[in-house]
């Protein structure tokens, strides 16, 4: 596919293009020869570690509903991605300019009903629209599985739903949610039957997957979901051993009832909140 027709979009605004520029400009200087010692010493590499954190952050703020902690966090990884370039940049392999054209471009291509003649009905024909064009940018991965280039590091559970995805629209799905929660159900029979833990241990593996297609089915994304459950546990938790602290009581030797009554307590106290 040729590259994408020039568009005549709003301009930046000058406080804006400032600010971007000034960022840019700081990483330069971090970097360079009067710098920072820990910035000169980064690599693509060092840094992984620090976009996925930056990422969950990100995340925990959405979960949270914090306006005030957002713009903070996206700032953050902002802050690794012109990393990422500045490092790239001393090394000629490319500019902060190459990444924001190319996502630019991106735009561009992909909303031909925007930017384009394309006419599109809903939102669903927009995604599968999508899939097609960056099917057709890729004429290198002819004949390569759909599957192929969802990235290996995707934790589990997203990867599951994005191979889920990904299958259900080259037509491979259930008819209905029905069939899969009766699979689900059929998931948990296989477990109870399974003898030997390695049985147990695929039957598990089984179970989630198909859980993880029951939230497809219903609009959730399982990733996102199980993360909340995990806030809303840990939460819960802390708000138990407070009580029994103020109660003169130590949480561990209370006798699971007891811990039951703490939980319901707690749980309570939030369905009111």
């Amino acid at each position: 596919m040729g590259p994408a027709p020039i568009i005549a979009c709003r301009p930046m605004s000058d406080a804006t293009g400032k600010s971007f520029s000034n960022l840019v400009d700081i990483l330069a200087q971090l970097r360079g020869p009067q710098g920072c010692p820990w910035d000169q010493e980064q690599t693509h590499d060092s840094l992984k570690r620090y976009l996925l954190e930056e990422s969950y952050e990100v995340l925990e703020a959405i979960d949270q509903k914090d306006a005030a902690k957002l713009p903070e966090e996206l700032g953050d990884v902002l802050l690794q991605i012109l990393f990422h370039a500045q490092i790239a940049s001393e090394s000629g392999q490319f500019t902060i300019n190459n990444v924001t054209e190319s996502v630019r471009d991106k735009l561009v291509r992909r909303h031909p009903h925007v930017f384009g003649d394309a006419v599109v009905k809903d939102a669903r024909e927009v995604e599968a629209n999508w899939e097609q064009l960056k099917r057709q940018e890729r004429p290198d991965e002819k004949g390569a599985s759909l599957l192929g280039r969802i990235p290996k590091d995707t934790p589990a559970l997203a990867y599951s739903q994005l191979m889920q995805d990904r299958a259900s629209k080259a037509g491979f799905d259930w008819k209905s949610v029905d069939g899969v929660l009766e699979k689900v159900a059929e998931e948990v029979g296989e477990i109870q039957e399974a003898e030997s833990q390695e049985a147990k241990s695929r039957e598990f593996g089984d179970l989630l997957l198909a859980l993880v297609n029951v939230g497809r089915w219903l609009g959730i994304h399982t990733e996102d979901a199980l993360r909340q459950a995990n806030a809303r546990f840990a939460r819960r938790f802390a708000q138990m051993e407070r009580l029994a602290a103020e109660r003169g009581l130590s949480f561990a030797d209370l006798p699971l009832d007891q811990k039951e009554r703490l939980w319901q307590e707690v749980k309570a106290k939030e369905d009111v909140g």
